[in-house]
């Protein structure tokens, strides 16, 4: 199933996607909320981020080949980090290029939807807290980043945390691939069984650390292949089963 979060005559609604249309929902769907008799076309409507996270917790150089391509060294452990709820957007909504940066990547992301509070969750049932399954562009201000020694900073001005178009249900995890493109161009492409840390691993870790609730959104991590965006460009983040993230980048006004 794919579940979303969508606009309509100045409403904001939950939504199950039925083939051209969206169902409204009587709620938050990982809290339960089931569809109603309101029906919308999906072309009519817009469609948001699909989930409003207390937080977003990002995974670091969970590709060794992407860790490689920036002159970095394996982690022992998951390198976790947060990006803000402020930096959340949807699907077609544009990434601005703050002017603080001169160096600005996308980094396309499988993210997980936790869908029940949680903490210290043993490996093997750390599956069974995942909602569903989204797409992500941890866009990144690779310059500050650089310039600051650690993520906090680069990773989240607003407009940094592009997710979507849905939460996807019902399937399996580990046959994902993550595919990236750049104005039509593909840029990253790697099956995530390419991860160091695999989900449950990740999960397990994570919740160790701090209590993740529902509508949480953990970032798994980008593979090869990350590079610049520049004012003017469209990036896309896709996997199959899940659908296609789509944002164009424009310049901050000063």
């Amino acid at each position: 199933m794919h579940y979303c979060r969508f606009e309509t005559e100045s409403k904001v609604l939950w939504g199950l996607v039925e083939g051209d249309e969206v169902a409204a929902l009587e709620s938050v769907p990982w809290l339960g909320g089931a569809p109603t008799a309101d029906r919308f076309a999906l072309a009519e409507v817009r469609l948001l981020a699909p989930a409003t996270p207390t937080k977003i917790v990002c995974v670091g150089r969970n590709y060794a080949a992407h860790a490689k391509e920036l002159n970095n060294p394996l982690p022992k452990d998951p390198l976790i980090f947060l990006k803000p709820p402020s930096s959340v957007i949807g699907p077609e909504e544009t990434i601005v290029y703050p002017p603080q940066s001169q160096r600005v990547d996308y980094e396309g992301e499988l993210a997980l939807v936790i869908g029940r509070r949680c903490r210290n969750v043993s490996r093997k049932d750390a599956l069974d807290y995942v909602f569903g399954y989204t797409c992500l562009d941890d866009v990144s201000a690779r310059d500050i980043q650089k310039a600051d020694g650690h993520f906090t900073r680069g990773k989240s001005f607003d407009t940094f945390c592009p997710i979507g178009p849905v939460v996807a249900t019902g399937l399996d995890p580990f046959a994902f691939t993550v595919e990236t493109r750049l104005n039509g161009e593909r840029r990253q492409h790697a099956p995530i069984t390419d991860m160091i840390s695999p989900l449950d691993v990740i999960i397990e870790f994570i919740s160790g650390v701090m209590t993740l609730e529902p509508g949480d959104v953990i970032a798994t991590g980008t593979p090869a292949g990350v590079g610049p965006l520049a004012p003017g460009d469209t990036v896309e983040v896709e996997i199959e089963g899940i659908g296609c993230l789509r944002n164009k980048v424009v310049q901050a006004s000063r």
